[in-house]
C-alpha cells in the first residue's frame, strides 16, 4: 500500500503501523507516531491498521538548549 512517512511517498506491505515502522528500519529508538495528524502510544502501534494513503509522521527527540 502508498503510505505518505514524514512527507515522503512510501511503498510498504505491513498491515500496521508497528509492522511498518519495523519494515521501514524504525524498530530501534525513542520517537513518536501519528497517522493522519493523530497521536498514536507506542503500546497501541501493534493494533493501529494502516489503509492506503495514511501520512504518517515519525518525530525523534532533540537535545539542545
Amino acid at each position: 500500500m502508498k503510505i505518505i512517512v514524514n512527507g515522503d511517498a512510501r511503498e510498504v506491505t505491513a498491515p500496521t503501523l508497528a509492522s511498518a515502522l519495523t519494515e521501514l528500519g524504525y524498530q530501534i529508538g525513542v520517537f513518536a507516531t501519528a497517522v493522519n495528524g493523530e497521536f498514536v502510544a507506542m503500546s497501541d502501534r501493534t493494533e493501529w491498521a494502516l489503509a492506503d494513503g495514511d501520512r504518517i509522521e515519525i518525530v525523534a527527540p532533540m537535545q539542545g538548549g
